[in-house]
């Protein structure tokens, strides 16, 4: 069938569907439950042991920050974050995973842009800081606004990520956030990078720098 033949069967196909008597709504599919296990099944592994095996996986540890909205009195949003990566070259796009109870998560997905802040090894103390929740996070911390997002740039990180949501998926307990890269830059320092292991900074432990 050519181009010309296509397009009479497509104005045959719409003359169709507007003759044809008004059809009953679809009725919206209720949305699936989103447990990484249902209450009918056992879970294979026992938490505990996951998070041992798991943690054997070395991971960097980066801050999330989001701006106050506009007008608001409120402070910036942020949190530590060690489940963060780079997911596409083309387009730009990176990745970090946050709980699905985080109470920092909304305020981030309000602002609908982020900046990732990539801690250094003397960053310890300034990534616990951001763990916790229910305090000013920022309360003494040097930052300034990133370019694209205006999200807080942390001063003295190994790099820093500007992006704008790009897509969020379920994963379980978690929510899986993409973020399209708008702009990044990195130190011209040579620190080494603050890296988290079996539960604690590699940089606590007896020997390690």
């Amino acid at each position: 069938m050519g181009h010309a033949g296509m397009a009479a069967a497509a104005v045959r196909y719409l003359r169709s569907v507007e003759a044809a008597p008004e059809r009953e709504p679809v009725e919206v599919l209720p949305r699936p439950d989103l447990r990484c296990v249902g209450e009918d099944e056992r879970a294979p592994v026992g938490q505990a042991e996951f998070r041992r095996v798991l943690g054997n996986f070395a991971t960097g540890v980066a801050v999330v920050t989001a701006p106050a909205p506009a007008g608001a009195p409120h402070t910036p949003a942020g949190f530590a974050c060690q489940s963060f990566s780079a997911l596409s070259l083309d387009p730009p796009l990176v990745a970090f995973m946050v709980g699905r109870t985080s109470t920092t998560w909304p305020r981030i997905a309000r602002a609908g842009v982020f900046c990732v802040n990539v801690l250094s090894a003397g960053q310890g103390e300034l990534c616990r800081g951001f763990a916790v929740s229910g305090a000013d996070k920022f309360a003494g911390v040097a930052y300034d606004a990133a370019p694209a997002s205006g999200s807080p740039r942390l001063a003295g990180t190994l790099a820093w990520i500007d992006c704008t949501i790009h897509a969020v998926h379920t994963g379980g307990d978690h929510l899986i956030v993409v973020g399209r890269v708008d702009a990044l830059g990195a130190s011209d320092g040579d620190e080494a990078p603050l890296l988290f292991h079996k539960g604690r900074f590699l940089q606590d432990v007896p020997g390690r720098a």
